[in-house]
């Protein structure tokens, strides 16, 4: 395939080259990319073996900007630790699954090159989603993150509730008994929050999940909000009592006591690069396990 034609001139690349399989897919695309006329960037961490290819290897900070696109090898947590990056500078992802499930990382390893051919020739689909940014203020300086699937509240001690307020846009919703409580994205409904009953919303909505952690009283049930309502939460109980905010699944601080948690959307957003042909529901069927005993296929004529 001729590279006159093509109007991208920089791919980063993203993953964990340690794992064989990830190493193996990252020396691949960048073996196409160059051969492409393609510029490729990695990430100095990245302790990839690129052998004669002319990669360019520089700090994490600077992977994203000024590039057309990343692409990012390994599982949906490589995808979203990519996409984070990448949000600031307006820089699209395309995931490539070697990981295990792959809800966001829905490019195929046998489909890879195609793939980035396609958003080469912008054949790609690009879809925004919602990020979450979520901030812990106290005295001292504020602690701020973001996330693109959820933000959670989890406790620090097994056989230990939590006692947690949470409030809608000023509004005071309720106090949570139970192990934690979950401010979820439309895109991270189908993570931690559908593992705790939550459920699936379509990433098309501007919606914001709250979904609490095995809750001491069974009427305590998800709640489907705006995507610009303005979520606070806060630790009651004892005064020893301390939990973790996490955010997509890496803890960010302590929420102790005193303390409050305020999760809202975030002044940007990610956005994820679909090859030709993405199927939302497709890919809900494939994950889990939809429609196995002969009933996999769409009806006929539909």
């Amino acid at each position: 395939m001729s590279s006159a034609n093509v109007a991208t001139r920089i791919v980063a690349l993203a993953g964990r080259p340690d794992e064989p399989n990830v190493g193996e897919a990252m020396l691949a695309l960048a073996a196409h990319l160059l051969s492409r006329g393609v510029r490729v960037r990695a990430a100095v961490g990245e302790r990839a073996d690129f052998g004669p290819h002319e990669v360019d290897i520089v700090p994490e900070a600077e992977l994203a900007p000024g590039a057309d696109f990343i692409v990012a090898v390994g599982g949906d947590g490589t995808l979203m630790h990519a996409a984070r990056m990448a949000a600031a500078h307006g820089v699209p992802v395309m995931g490539v699954n070697r990981g295990r499930l792959g809800f966001l990382a829905d490019v195929s390893p046998a489909k890879m090159i195609e793939s980035v051919d396609d958003a080469l020739e912008g054949r790609c689909a690009p879809e925004a989603r919602l990020l979450l940014q979520a901030t812990v203020s106290g005295e001292g300086a504020p602690n701020t993150s973001i996330a693109l699937n959820d933000v959670a509240v989890a406790k620090h001690d097994t056989g230990r509730m939590l006692d947690l307020r949470t409030w809608v846009d000023g509004a005071f919703v309720n106090t949570h008994a139970g192990d934690g409580f979950i401010v979820s994205t439309s895109t991270g409904s189908t993570a931690y929050a559908l593992s705790c009953g939550g459920p699936i919303v379509h990433p098309a909505l501007a919606a914001i999940v709250l979904v609490p952690i095995c809750p001491h009283t069974l009427s305590d049930r998800p709640i489907v909000v705006s995507a610009d309502s303005i979520v606070e939460i806060e630790l009651a109980g004892r005064p020893e009592t301390r939990a973790q905010v996490v955010c997509d699944g890496m803890p960010i601080c302590e929420l102790e006591p005193g303390l409050r948690l305020r999760i809202e959307r975030a002044a940007v957003s990610a956005t994820l690069l679909h090859p030709p042909g993405h199927d939302y529901f497709r890919i809900l069927r494939s994950k889990l396990h939809w429609g196995r005993g002969g009933r996999n296929g769409p009806p006929a004529g539909g």
